[in-house]
């Protein structure tokens, strides 16, 4: 679905209880990184008249022209610009960018500036934002929104891509309490159900949950692609091998930083599963059928339970 700017309807002003007509809760937003979930976050307020003017900042121009076009930012900036002008900026970029384009803003936030990201990462992005910030740390308060696809690009962009979404805070000590809300507040009116945790919690969950499935979704598309008969095979799969390997068609470049950002809870993760795996096989191997149905039973009942619990399915 492609985003379009557009007026808050009255459904979802009530629905949300918005802030007074004629203001926004967020006077100038500036994102960094204006695809998926950049573009999304922008669309969303929008959408619910909680933002006034947004600002786009990105490394391709074509991207942000287009991202204009569609209506997801007013003008396109660069960062020191966006830094002189915006309330809240948005960090929507690969999680080994955030030090940078951190250290780039300390010295020109303005004091009443706050900064949030969507990094996939936490405990990384929290060490890095402390070096990079210094004594500014407080205007930076973590997040990541449990929600995406695999397209990327201004394209993908959807007002409703959060609408029902889990999304992390991982505040710091030194942020306020009026700075936590005013982020919760935000992603709120994108129609996400904010939760708290500590960095660490986040990227041993995450790692089991999002990250490894990706890894093991990429390994398992390389090792068909690159077979002998890769071609025969595609050209058979159907909807299993498609579900499977969804995921994989995401941006090598954010999953690359997700997986070095994120190694030791990933590896740790990895080695749960070839655990997991060498018990089925070693089931098959014996021909061990009752063992084996045990197994497929376990997973399809723990899996039947997770979409009925989730709405999900």
């Amino acid at each position: 679905m492609t985003a379009k700017a557009g007026h808050p309807d009255q459904a979802d002003r009530a629905a949300l209880g918005q802030v007074q007509e004629g203001s926004a809760l967020i006077p100038v937003l500036a994102v960094v990184g204006v695809g998926l979930i950049g573009g999304s976050f922008a669309a969303a307020l929008r959408k619910r008249g909680a933002v006034g003017r947004v600002l786009g900042v990105g490394r391709r121009s074509s991207s942000l022209a287009r991202a204009r076009e569609l209506g997801l930012i007013d003008d396109a900036a660069t960062l020191e610009q966006a830094a002189a002008q915006a309330d809240l900026i948005f960090l929507s970029t690969p999680v080994g960018a955030t030090g940078a384009l951190l250290k780039t803003l300390r010295p020109l936030l303005r004091p009443e500036t706050l900064v949030t990201d969507a990094g996939s990462t936490k405990a990384n992005v929290v060490q890095a934002a402390r070096e990079a910030l210094g004594d500014r740390i407080g205007q930076f308060v973590p997040g990541h929104p449990i929600a995406g696809t695999e397209r990327t690009g201004p394209e993908a962009a959807d007002a409703a891509l959060y609408r029902g979404c889990n999304v992390v805070l991982t505040p710091l000590a030194e942020n306020s309490a009026a700075h936590k809300a005013m982020i919760t507040k935000a992603w709120e009116c994108c129609g996400a159900r904010v939760m708290s945790m500590e960095p660490e919690t986040h990227d041993t969950v995450l790692a089991s949950v999002s990250h490894v499935p990706h890894f093991l979704s990429s390994v398992y598309m390389w090792q068909v692609a690159t077979a002998h008969d890769s071609d025969l095979r595609m050209a058979l799969a159907g909807t299993g091998f498609r579900d499977f390997t969804r995921i994989s068609a995401g941006s090598a470049e954010m999953w690359r930083d997700i997986f070095l950002g994120n190694r030791s809870a990933v590896l740790a993760e990895l080695r749960e599963v070839k655990a997991a795996l060498l018990q089925a096989e070693q089931a098959l191997q014996a021909a061990d059928g009752d063992e084996l149905q045990n197994f497929l039973e376990r997973a399809a009942l723990a899996r039947r339970f997770w979409g009925s619990r989730s709405g999900l399915s």
